[in-house]
């Protein structure tokens, strides 16, 4: 069956997540560079890109990108969005980036795509490949969720009818061995209900610390939300982290 990042990253995600809309993407990212200082004209990697929202907004604020991605349908759309073929994009798996040492000024990790593997240690991969791939005084910023406001949230149940598709979306949310799982259900009309799985790993800002030093990056700054406000443990919808290569 693979792991449920393999199966859950397809056609019908686009469709449970189309409410995602791009113009948000636009305000979200223009204050995340704001925040960074992140110069125009950055070398950049967004890894984890998806359906390119926030790679080509990036891009239309004057930074060079490339958008990484592990699921080829995420990717079609991505390139399908993207008319002018104005940002490279790759598929590869972010526990092994496809690109040589030293390739970029800045790497970018948004939205939550981080914390998807059970082993701590593929995740901490994931920050040695970002630390690999950056360039000596290079910038990295991970967008993750704030495990605390998500524990003290979480919705154990919803459903909705999707107008256009017809589709019944059914999530159920639980906290299990230190992760958010999410069980979708879409029922489409036919006998057989389709279902995917997500999870993330509930990481807290204290081992990112300890992490990020381990993998040779140095965290700097936090923020609780894309507006660069500051971060709050317990009220904060968010964690997002800046930081350099360490010396």
């Amino acid at each position: 069956m693979g792991e449920w990042f393999e199966r859950s990253f397809g056609t019908d995600y686009m469709v449970v997540y189309k409410h995602r809309n791009w113009e948000q993407a636009n305000r979200e990212i223009k204050q995340l560079c704001d925040w960074m200082e992140l110069p125009t004209g950055t070398e950049l990697l967004d890894v984890g890109c998806g359906m390119g929202r926030h790679a080509l907004a990036l891009e239309e604020l004057g930074y060079t990108v490339s958008g990484m991605d592990l699921s080829a349908p995420l990717l079609e759309e991505a390139r399908r969005h993207d008319e002018q073929q104005r940002v490279r994009w790759f598929q590869g798996d972010m526990r092994k980036l496809p690109f040589e040492d030293g390739a970029f000024d800045a790497t970018v990790n948004l939205f939550t795509s981080f914390g998807y593997f059970e082993e701590e240690d593929e995740n901490k991969q994931v920050l040695r490949e970002l630390r690999r791939v950056l360039r000596p005084g290079g910038r990295f910023v991970i967008d993750f969720l704030n495990a605390n406001y998500v524990a003290r949230t979480l919705v154990p149940l919803s459903e909705r009818l999707d107008d256009e598709t017809g589709w019944t979306i059914r999530e159920e949310r639980r906290i299990e061995s230190g992760a958010v799982c999410k069980t979708i259900t879409i029922q489409a009309g036919t006998p057989e209900e389709r279902r995917y799985e997500e999870r993330v790993m509930l990481f807290h800002l204290e081992w990112f610390e300890q992490a990020l030093a381990e993998s040779g990056l140095r965290l700097e700054r936090t923020a609780g939300q894309y507006d660069g406000s500051p971060y709050d443990a317990a009220q904060s919808m968010r964690l997002i982290m800046c930081g350099t290569v360490a010396e």
